[in-house]
């Protein structure tokens, strides 16, 4: 399925029966937006008016633009995926966004503390889809059946929007939900489906500083009761995976200033094989 019609019949989901053609932000609006993103500088938020319909034809338009800068599209993340998430933004469920080829890093990667225009960081988690049968899935039980591989996953957002400007589930989607760059960890091989599904659940998801210091605590049920109803949530609006798409799950805990990192920041996946760890050092 194309991401034109990801947005189409997403839009359809979340407009009901609405027949109103969506308002998507214009040519130069999309322009001037991916002008600031690749200059660092602070932009005017996206259709901040506007219906979540507006918003996700406003985020087809932008992934045109930014996928020759920053590569093909290469899987799919769902926001706000925490009710301490919601809360902050305003939301009443999730809302999704885009994966590209080139914000992706290798573990322990070295980036600027500014590397964005208004740069954050937050423990994430990133699954694999193993099969394209993971599309019928209704549980948590069938969808882990047909995700191969967990990445632990340090994801480096940046919400661009200049301080002031409105940071809503509406402009937070077309904007395909603040991505920059993230940190990948090794994958784990889903062997025992069961037992990955529990692990992921019941794992600790620990963020630390430079010197130590715990910034946030968190356990994977916090992500919509398991990580992998991420996935469902994303399929549920419309979206269809295919084989080795990557799903970022959403953030497991709050989002972090750079800064309170001293230097380095590193998350620990307690509970899952081998009590996985990723880090990123902030220059």
């Amino acid at each position: 399925m194309t991401f034109l019609k990801i947005a189409v019949v997403a839009g359809a989901l979340m407009a009901g029966a609405s027949t109103v053609q969506a308002d998507c932000a214009t040519d130069g609006e999309i322009a001037a937006y991916v002008a600031s993103y690749l200059a660092l500088e602070p932009a005017k938020a996206l259709v901040p008016e506007g219906t979540m319909e507006d918003a996700l034809c406003t985020q087809e338009k932008l992934v045109a633009a930014m996928t020759a800068h920053l590569g093909p599209v290469i899987g799919y993340k769902a926001g706000l995926t925490s009710t301490r998430a919601q809360e902050m933004f305003g939301a009443t469920e999730p809302v999704m966004g885009v994966l590209y080829d080139k914000m992706m890093l290798e573990d322990g990667a070295e980036v600027p503390v500014n590397f964005g225009a208004r740069p954050i960081f937050e423990a994430d988690l990133i699954l694999v889809v193993g099969s394209d049968a993971i599309n019928a899935a209704t549980t948590p039980e069938e969808a882990i059946g047909h995700i191969s591989a967990v990445h632990p996953f340090m994801e480096l957002p940046d919400v661009v929007y200049a301080q002031g400007e409105p940071i809503s589930p509406v402009t937070l989607t077309a904007n395909g939900v603040a991505p920059r760059m993230g940190v990948l960890g090794a994958g784990i091989q889903v062997d025992d489906s069961a037992a990955m599904l529990e692990a992921l659940a019941e794992m600790t998801v620990t963020v630390r500083a430079a010197d130590g210091e715990v910034l946030s605590e968190a356990p994977g049920k916090a992500v919509l009761g398991n990580p992998v109803n991420a996935a469902l949530w994303l399929m549920s609006k419309g979206l269809t995976f295919k084989e080795g798409d990557l799903i970022s799950v959403g953030s497991i805990g709050p989002l972090i200033p750079p800064a309170k990192a001293k230097g380095m920041a590193t998350v620990t996946y307690s509970g899952l094989p081998g009590d996985p760890v990723v880090s990123v050092t902030f220059k």
